[in-house]
């Protein structure tokens, strides 16, 4: 089968073609997305790395059985939310965590910088990063999910199984936590 007029606008496949074609598809067009959301919520390169090859790994099995038009871009974002969650339940997880990561700019940037973001130095960028890994593991799955991936409150609070005012209260607090370790900067 063929595919028929490629993406949607949610960047998912309309039609099936042949499971390798469309794994090897979604994997080019999500892969880097996929990598920056486990390192934001993991906050280490190499578990991030590991955690994208298990998400692709379900993805591969999945696109073997799924005879459907499927939403593979949700899909693909409940499953490394899933894996990453399930990552930091594992005991060694806690041992490890002990240990903070410096930061990296260039394992988060997935694409060209815009002119806004090249403006701001290093030093505020490793200062957000480091009061983003201060804020909760919600806040940040949340933050994640509506800032950097650019979804609706509604669709954040269908992906974590919360309601919309829950995502709206979690964006709040983090929000002001941000911006009052910042001095109010925007």
């Amino acid at each position: 089968m063929a595919v028929e007029d490629g993406k949607d606008k949610a960047g998912d496949w309309k039609t099936v073609p042949d499971e390798q074609s469309l794994y090897e598809q979604l994997y080019r067009a999500h892969h880097a997305r996929i990598v920056q959301l486990c390192r934001l919520w993991l906050n280490d390169p190499h578990e991030a790395e590991d955690a994208a090859q298990e998400v692709f790994l379900k993805l591969f099995q999945a696109t073997r059985t799924q005879e459907q038009p499927f939403a593979w871009r949700a899909w693909l974002t409940r499953v490394a939310l899933n894996t990453c969650r399930d990552r930091r339940r594992s005991g060694w997880w806690k041992w490890r965590r002990e240990k903070p990561a410096e930061f990296e700019e260039g394992l988060l940037s997935s694409r060209d910088p815009t002119p806004e973001e090249q403006s701001v130095s290093r030093e505020q960028r490793e200062q957000i990063w480091r009061l983003f890994r201060g804020l909760s593991l919600r806040q940040q799955e949340v933050f994640a999910l509506r800032y950097v991936e650019e979804w609706s409150a509604e669709e954040v609070a269908q992906m974590l199984g919360v309601t919309p005012g829950s995502v709206k209260r979690h964006l709040f607090r983090a929000v002001r936590h941000l911006r009052k370790a910042l001095g109010g900067q925007r």
